[in-house]
């Protein structure tokens, strides 16, 4: 496989992601793997990648803005006293190999270096998991290990002095339509209601596809989610909302996010009992 082939994530027979190892991207996008298109069962797609709006969104991935000043997210960094500022600290997402590749999912091993320097080492599990006959599960998993040689910190443009943007962590795209999709959790609705908050899950709902965040383990579930509808249609997680996460020299820490992917727009119960069936596979 040349670095170039997309690698195709298949479930129920059909394929249902590509997935970009190396892509070819201006060094200001943060270049690093990401997952697109993504499609339900039907094939619908429900991820964007560079988009008008924001050039540096890539589909479905990892992705962080403040890695001890370095920007891992692509596009202008949030300083304090100064906005939004083009800024030479991006990094890379470097795919090293994977260590397992099969039709339903892949093992990855990457390296995050900015300015020629190892900070951060990866460990990225991902997985389709068939749910129903209109709807499967994306199972995302990453071990991030400080291999820097000193502590780090990751940070966020929330906690850099913009409020309410503290994206960072788990990052999903989904396409722009005429209208923006309907949001909702697991006891709220609208964007408002949901962005910022802790919640079991949360859904975007579109033109024919419903999309289901939810966290698979109890650490994950501690970080808020970063929600956006109105604006553009993306859906995160917020690995530094309040305060930077600290990360010792050698320390590790993983997030679980799964994906429910469906045909239709779901209501709340719906949504629920497929989070349960997800996270339970």
């Amino acid at each position: 496989m040349s670095p170039e082939t997309p690698t195709v994530l298949r479930c129920a027979g059909r394929a249902v992601a590509h997935y970009t190892t190396r892509p070819d991207l201006a060094p200001d996008h943060s270049p690093r793997p990401y997952l697109h298109p993504v499609t339900t069962l039907g094939g619908r797609p429900v991820t964007e990648t560079v988009p008008e709006d924001h050039r540096h969104h890539l589909g479905a991935g990892v992705a962080v803005p403040d890695v001890d000043g370095r920007n891992f997210w692509g596009g202008r960094t949030f300083v304090r006293g100064r906005g939004s500022v083009e800024l030479d600290n991006h990094g890379v997402q470097r795919h090293d190999g994977f260590k397992l590749c099969d039709p339903d999912g892949f093992v990855e091993e990457l390296t995050w270096t900015a300015g020629g320097e190892r900070l951060l080492r990866e460990h990225r599990t991902v997985a389709a998991v068939a749910l129903t006959d209109s709807a499967w599960a994306l199972d995302l998993t990453f071990s991030l290990t400080n291999v820097a040689g000193r502590d780090l910190s990751i940070g966020s443009p929330a906690t850099n002095g913009r409020p309410g943007a503290a994206y960072g962590g788990f990052f999903w795209r989904a396409p722009l339509e005429a209208t923006p999709p309907v949001v909702f959790g697991a006891d709220a609705d609208g964007e408002e209601a949901v962005h910022g908050v802790r919640s079991d899950w949360v859904a975007l709902a579109g033109e024919g596809w419903t999309l289901v965040f939810a966290g698979a383990t109890a650490r994950t579930r501690e970080d808020p989610w970063f929600v956006r509808a109105a604006e553009y249609p993306g859906v995160g997680s917020s690995l530094a909302y309040g305060e930077r996460l600290a990360v010792a020299d050698g320390e590790t820490f993983v997030r679980r996010v799964v994906t429910v992917v469906a045909d239709g727009r779901l209501d709340r119960d719906g949504a629920a009992a497929l989070v349960r069936k997800a996270v339970a596979s």
